[in-house]
């Protein structure tokens, strides 16, 4: 009841357009595709241009057909068709106006029922409308939710990275330091040693890994 106050108040004077027509309505559900709500509501509104449609055509078909029978009547009246006795020529009129008694009430049903498919159709549209919204702010707030546990995520790995590269340059200060005062208490020749020592230990470990 709230979302159709909040649609009403918000959607007057606003033109929707024919979700059913227009590709990049289609396009929304193309990654997850429609909900069941969303499939019935599109198949009522399909079936309701539909219908409209054919009522357009069945409605023309029904006026040109009604004119032929009106002409024929016509040039019945006016003896046109000499060569038809009285009877004949009275029965065929009879037919005639009874078809165009028949054909007049179709009409008025056509006629009728395209008042009141357009506010089926917008009505239904409406709804389609209503659950699209729902359906696309759901993944909106899933999607910006994700989207700040991203960034939150990606803050903190810079904080490490800042926190790490101070300590990778602390540990190679460190060493710099330390190795200069090896070299400086023991001398170059001593430490040369120990530097071939230390690298065949290296090696040593990184062949067993």
């Amino acid at each position: 009841m709230k979302d159709q106050q909040f649609f009403k108040s918000v959607m007057v004077g606003k033109h929707i357009p024919l979700l059913v027509l227009d590709q990049k309505w289609h396009r929304l559900y193309a990654i997850h595709g429609k909900p069941d709500q969303v499939k019935e509501l599109e198949a009522q509104l399909n079936g309701l241009l539909a219908r409209q449609g054919k009522l357009n055509t069945d409605l023309k078909e029904l006026k040109k057909l009604k004119n032929n029978l009106m002409s024929d009547i016509m040039d019945h009246m006016e003896g046109a068709e000499n060569s038809m006795d009285a009877s004949s020529r009275e029965k065929k009129m009879e037919d005639n106006k009874r078809l165009i008694d028949d054909i007049n009430d179709r009409l008025e049903q056509c006629e009728d029922e395209l008042l009141e498919i357009p506010n089926e159709i917008a009505h239904t549209n409406d709804a389609l409308m209503l659950e699209t919204m729902d359906y696309c702010y759901d993944f909106l707030r899933v999607n910006q939710k994700e989207a700040k546990e991203i960034d939150d995520w990606i803050q903190q790995i810079r904080i490490d990275l800042k926190k790490n590269i101070i300590r990778k340059q602390n540990r190679e200060i460190n060493n710099k330091e330390m190795y200069s005062y090896l070299h400086d208490i023991f001398g170059a020749e001593i430490l040369d040693m120990f530097d071939l020592k230390e690298e065949s230990k290296v090696e040593e470990e990184e062949a067993k890994e």
